[in-house]
């Protein structure tokens, strides 16, 4: 008898001390209550609790957990009803909060992701909406994420992943496209004439200052020649002043001669002369010529 007694005893105290003995996963931690009220956690690893007082209450999953793929309809600013697919990671931090706060974790992060995606959604008009995906994913995500923190839940992603529309808005979108590339052709054809049209300006501009260029080069160089002329001209007139104040009259005569037989060779060279009659008093001319020079000559001797 004492030896069943020792038995019955030796296999209450292992039972009691396996019962006191909690060995925690990696993926899990437990909620222990005591007489109904919360009394630890029970992290990963080996734990102890007071065998019949304590009792694990709860076994929470803290790994990342995906939330299934919601369909949001929402209508935009602009009165357009779509539906936006969205995807929710989350998981664990706190899981007395989650045990005790909230029911069920899943349907509550569910059931706040859509209100809050509503609610964004709305704010935004169709266009808005597509184009501006990243700004509202983030404004959806630090709302959801603050809302969950109550629960013990840190919200790790919160995205909207596509814009579904119905066929009518599509047909109305793609009309919508095809009349902005229509304009955009439009007014690219426009640019590409008003550019050709400047560039022609341009290029009569740039003819016209070459072409005043050229005039004012060439009325430049008539006025130089001009003046060289007029300047030859004083010169010569100075030194048939200086001879007629040295020589006197033979000096004019001299001179008028000179330019008689000027006259009578440039006339005689002309391409247009075929024949030249000199009358006599041309002789003489030529003949006072000579009778000049050797007067003149005979002056200078002196």
């Amino acid at each position: 008898m004492p030896s069943f007694t020792f038995i019955a005893l030796a296999i209450l105290i292992g039972f009691f001390i396996k019962s006191g003995i909690k060995i925690v996963p990696q993926t899990q931690e437990y909620v222990v209550e005591r007489f109904g009220k919360y009394t630890k956690t029970l992290k990963t690893g080996l734990n102890f609790i007071v065998p019949v007082i304590d009792k694990v209450s709860s076994k929470v999953d803290i790994l990342e957990t995906q939330l299934e793929e919601l369909r949001i309809s929402v209508v935009t600013k602009d009165n357009v009803e779509v539906d936006l697919i969205s995807a929710v990671f989350y998981r664990v931090t706190n899981a007395e909060k989650s045990v005790y706060r909230i029911d069920n974790v899943a349907n509550a992060i569910e059931q706040t992701s859509k209100s809050i995606i509503r609610s964004e959604g709305g704010k935004l008009d169709l266009d808005a909406l597509q184009s501006s995906r990243d700004s509202m994913n983030i404004q959806v995500y630090e709302q959801l994420k603050k809302a969950a923190e109550i629960w013990g839940i840190e919200v790790t992603r919160a995205e909207i992943l596509d814009v579904q529309l119905d066929e009518e808005t599509k047909e109305a979108q793609r009309q919508q496209l095809n009349a902005e590339r229509k304009r955009r052709a439009t007014v690219a054809e426009a640019e590409g004439q008003k550019e050709t049209i400047e560039l022609n300006a341009d290029a009569n501009l740039y003819k016209a200052e070459k072409e005043a260029d050229a005039i004012k080069v060439k009325a430049d160089a008539e006025a130089y020649k001009v003046k060289l002329l007029a300047d030859a001209e004083a010169e010569q007139t100075k030194v048939v002043g200086d001879a007629i104040k040295k020589h006197g009259q033979a000096a004019i005569n001299f001179e008028i001669m000179k330019r008689q037989v000027d006259g009578l060779t440039e006339l005689a060279s002309s391409n247009t002369t075929k024949t030249l009659i000199m009358p006599s008093e041309i002789t003489k001319v030529l003949g006072g010529i000579e009778l000049l020079a050797e007067t003149v000559k005979g002056s200078k001797s002196k």
